[in-house]
């Protein structure tokens, strides 16, 4: 039996079922990127909204290329379950926020029309770091990038985040319609500012009077999003059947964990995010530089060192001694880079983060948190080691991380097998990588002038002599070595 709206009265007592009418909310989000983390995360949250009495808030979803989720969920009437998962054990609830789901390479104009609808008051994204067409380093949008070159031309059927975002602002201000919120919920540093500048960039490439008119009244609130989502394998599959007793095609699995900060400021409303646990802030830049330079900087150098070492997820990583010790390093050596409000713990949100990591019921694999790590370093590495440098402090354990990502991109292991690099980078890379060879003093300056993942940056004498250094021992003695070496638990 498939999980669906005709047969929630069938779970279990103890599966937690959507507290609302479902036939009776409409849609007033449409969110790009329809991926686990967005159902783990705000999804959760608007669910709640709704069970708080509110109704025109639901979600539509859009897969911008694979029409996998879709396909999952049509058929259940996008139910679907979110698995809770702690060492002392596992709960279920459906999340029914997701109204329906498009796939926007199917019907590109029928999605940009149902984002120019006047009931959708705010688009929202995951798309990931690369999603959004831009210059990790810079901000920038990629003026070169194929699918802004195909939007610019096509923007009825646009490809990308940015383009389907411009021709139904555009759609909206022919139709004499408010622009909608354009809520960013990815790791992009000051992820609204620089999505607004992506936006009006592209716009301006098209209409310099729609990129003002934009720039004028639309608006792009700064978000931070926490919770660790690992990708959904068959046995989660499995386990969630055996618990609701029928199948859910795609459930996500999570940690109790999550925290949203947003920046309160929205052009056409917005659901009562604050009852739902949301934190809505003026500044949201200190929690996010926290989260990334905490969480994220040390999640990248578990999942490469990690990976490099042997190991198969996160948790098993921070089985090690060392390796536990490493992640408690790289977040020491953040944290005096950080200027937080008063009252905020950052002692206690380290130790939250070990804990967390931890997690025995979390099989977050180290091989997917090192995906497109071309753009996921300047905000997660680069700028705690900028930081550092400017206050003369030793890099040393940053310098390890971003080691073990110049050794993971060359696509070969340890043991000389082959690593399946997913980056946007990752041909370049490799071809570097190759014309280089296994040589820590001739790969590692042919990494650092990648100028769109390390700027200037990667010219600065100190850094390259500590990455190289780091590459070095990495080659000689191997990521378990290095570790052990740096970081004597």
């Amino acid at each position: 039996m498939r999980l669906g709206s005709s047969n929630l009265d069938q779970l279990p007592a103890a599966i937690r079922p959507p507290a609302y009418d479902r036939s009776r909310v409409t849609p007033g989000i449409v969110h790009l990127g329809l991926g686990a983390f967005h159902r783990a995360h705000q999804a959760v949250v608007i669910d709640d909204c709704l069970a708080a009495g509110t109704t025109s808030w639901g979600i539509v979803g859009a897969s911008l290329r694979s029409p996998d989720t879709r396909d999952a969920l049509a058929p259940q009437d996008h139910l679907y379950t979110v698995a809770v998962r702690a060492a002392e054990g596992t709960e279920h609830r459906i999340v029914g926020a997701l109204l329906e789901s498009v796939v926007a390479r199917e019907k590109p104009a029928a999605l940009v029309e149902r984002m120019a609808d006047p009931a959708i008051r705010i688009v929202s994204l995951t798309v990931t770091e690369k999603g959004y067409c831009h210059t990790p380093q810079t901000g920038d949008l990629d003026e070169r990038h194929p699918d802004v070159v195909h939007d610019l031309n096509n923007l009825d059927r646009p490809r990308s985040a940015p383009g389907f975002i411009v021709a139904a602002l555009a759609r909206r201000r022919a139709l004499g319609v408010q622009p909608f919120t354009v809520l960013c919920c990815d790791n992009l540093a000051a992820n609204g500012h620089t999505v607004q500048r992506i936006v009006t960039q592209f716009a301006a490439l098209h209409s310099k009077e729609l990129s003002k008119w934009i720039a004028d009244t639309a608006t792009f609130p700064c978000t931070m999003v926490d919770r660790i989502v690992p990708e959904t394998q068959e046995t989660d599959r499995e386990a969630v059947a055996a618990a609701l007793g029928m199948r859910d095609a795609w459930p996500v699995i999570t940690e109790p964990f999550t925290q949203w900060v947003v920046e309160d400021r929205f052009a056409a409303g917005r659901p009562d995010l604050a009852a739902a646990g949301v934190a809505l802030v003026a500044d949201v830049k200190p929690f996010e530089l926290m989260k990334l330079r905490l969480l994220n900087a040390s999640h990248s150098a578990l999942a490469y060192l990690g990976y490099l070492a042997g190991y198969e997820t996160i948790a098993d990583t921070m089985q090690n001694p060392h390796f536990a010790r490493l992640a408690a390093r790289v977040m020491e050596d953040a944290a005096v880079t950080l200027t937080m409000p008063a009252g905020t713990d950052l002692a206690a949100y380290r130790a939250s983060l070990l804990k967390r990591f931890a997690n025995p019921a979390l099989h977050h694999r180290t091989w997917q948190i090192a995906m497109d790590g071309s753009q996921k370093l300047p905000q997660r590495l680069l700028g705690a080691m900028y930081d550092r440098l400017a206050r003369n402090l030793p890099i040393a354990t940053h310098a390890l991380a971003v080691a073990g990502w110049m050794r993971y991109v060359t696509a070969t292991d340890e043991q000389g097998r082959a690593i399946d690099v997913r980056d946007p980078l990752a041909t370049e890379l490799a071809g570097l990588a190759r014309e280089a060879g296994p040589v820590a003093e001739r790969l590692a300056p042919a990494l650092l002038g990648v100028t769109k993942v390390f700027g200037p940056l990667g010219t600065e004498p100190r850094l390259r002599e500590a990455v190289t250094a780091a590459l070095g021992r990495l080659y000689a003695h191997g990521a378990q070595h290095a570790v052990e070496t740096l970081v004597p638990a």
